[in-house]
């Protein structure tokens, strides 16, 4: 079993692989300098920052639901954010503000309207239930999917080129400013759940036993919901949606150190994190010098990853935290 100093260990050694390549480029040592802080350092951080945020968030949803294929896009937050952006790349008008481009603040407000909608939606039911929450997830998802197809079909090619490219994902920053634009939504959602390890155990043996314990059940699933929703909206508004990284290594966190909090959460920041640094490595070195999208990549890991759990049949199990 993998313990901290490993999983750490890993991180580090991730980082390192991917920034020493700007050393060793054949160029003067200025250029050198300005391609390591400017490009390689930030965006190896913006991955390490965005692949913890989206690992813990698949874990932290997969307990809510007792679900093991409930991911960090399960309650439409990244259809929001894709449609603001969307919109925005649609529409004539340009906007800045404190440093953060037009379309992070687009996706930004269409990942919170998406959470506030299902939200809104839950309410009208007599209590803040899992499935009611779930249902009214996938319908907004659904709903502004097709809005977003249709946004697509009625804009130029140009435009319907910069929403398809960023639909897919990726960590391409200059400087540190997407890094420090991350971190509070980051700080937010992890330190959320880090806190709630123990409500999350509770939650997987079922709300009923949960409540006997103490938990305010409907409480901890509002705060869960919206630090969540947060913390991937503020992913998805700078990097865009990036998925399967929050149902893979949660997935592989529970077979290597089990099904406690204590140890699956620390597992999944770490983990997300090296994973998704590794994927967009993969992206940037696979076909060089042609860059391919960190999200095709998540996804071509993903989409056999998911399939091996429906032909092992863990997709529908319920989880153990022993």
């Amino acid at each position: 079993m993998p313990g901290p100093n490993t999983l750490i260990a890993a991180v580090a050694l991730t980082l390192v692989l991917a920034i020493a390549g700007a050393l060793l480029i054949d160029l003067p040592i200025e250029s050198r300098h300005e391609i390591l802080w400017r490009i390689r350092v930030p965006r190896v951080c913006l991955g390490l920052l965005a692949g913890a945020a989206l690992a813990a968030s698949g874990m932290a949803f997969q307990a809510m639901f007792r679900n093991a294929l409930a991911t960090p896009y399960t309650l439409g937050v990244s259809s929001g954010a894709s449609l603001g952006a969307a919109l925005y790349m649609r529409a004539a008008f340009r906007v800045e503000a404190a440093g953060i481009d037009g379309v992070s603040l687009a996706a930004l407000g269409g990942a919170v309207v998406s959470t506030m909608l299902v939200y809104g939606l839950t309410r009208l039911s007599r209590a803040f239930s899992t499935a009611t929450l779930l249902l009214a997830g996938v319908a907004t998802s659904f709903s502004f999917t097709s809005l977003i197809l249709l946004t697509q079909y009625t804009s130029d090619v140009t435009t319907s080129f910069r929403v398809g490219r960023w639909l897919m994902g990726g960590l391409e920053v200059v400087g540190f400013e997407p890094v420090w634009q991350v971190l509070p939504f980051a700080i937010v959602g992890l330190a959320t759940v880090s806190v709630l390890g123990r409500e999350l155990d509770l939650l997987v043996v079922g709300e009923d036993l949960a409540a006997t314990r103490g938990v305010s059940v409907e409480q901890v699933k509002r705060l869960l919901f919206f630090a969540v929703s947060i913390m991937v909206g503020g992913v998805t508004a700078v990097c865009g949606p990036i998925g399967f990284v929050g149902l893979i290594v949660p997935h592989i966190g529970r077979r290597l150190v089990g099904g406690h909090h204590r140890f699956l959460a620390p597992f999944s920041v770490l983990g997300g994190a090296a994973f998704l640094v590794v994927c967009d490595t993969v992206a940037r070195v696979a076909i060089a010098p042609v860059e391919v999208p960190v999200g095709s990549i998540t996804a071509l890991v993903g989409g056999p990853f998911f399939l091996t759990l429906l032909l092992w049949g863990r997709a529908s199990r319920g989880f153990e935290t022993s």
